[in-house]
């Protein structure tokens, strides 16, 4: 028999809630997710040389990304605001899968964790590279967004099997 979990972000009536963290200890706690922006051979070549018209992809992508995960909560109707210690965004081009892959860091000391966080900014990361170069290839595809890991807290560390 499947043991029914409680729902943590619904009330005793059905409604949606904030969970309470007010009594969770202050842990550190670390999240790295990751995705891609797929795109066509041409694109893909003017984001490695940095000529797409519009500037800096990769940097763009990066600074899109670190200011999202600061900005979850505001996102994320039941996403607490955290004091994150450390975000870090990576977007490099993929040539071998004609991609641009994104993988955010994120770290803090609180109640609970950053994988949202870390999601978000690999989100709004690719959707920057697409804007970016959506004059170059409109049929660029966004995938693969995913949680590769997350530890601290009382659920202890999660690694994505096969993918850490």
């Amino acid at each position: 028999m499947v043991a029914r979990r409680r729902l943590t972000h619904v009330d005793a009536r059905g409604r949606a809630r904030m969970v309470d963290v007010s009594e969770k200890a202050w842990t550190s706690r670390f999240a790295r997710a990751r995705g891609q922006v797929r795109m066509s051979r041409e694109a893909l070549s003017a984001v490695r040389r940095g000529v797409v018209p519009k500037g800096d992809v990769l940097t763009v992508a990066r600074i899109a990304g670190i200011q999202a995960a600061k900005c979850a909560p505001a996102l994320l109707p039941l996403c607490h605001v955290l004091p994150l210690d450390a975000v870090e965004v990576d977007a490099r081009v993929d040539a071998a899968a004609g991609a641009v892959r994104i993988e955010a860091k994120v770290g803090c000391r609180a109640a609970t964790g950053v994988e949202m966080e870390a999601i978000v900014a690999v989100c709004v990361a690719a959707a920057a590279i697409y804007d970016m170069c959506k004059s170059l290839d409109r049929g660029m595809v966004i995938d693969g967004i995913e949680l590769v890991e997350k530890s601290g807290g009382r659920s202890g560390t999660y690694r994505h099997p096969g993918r850490a």
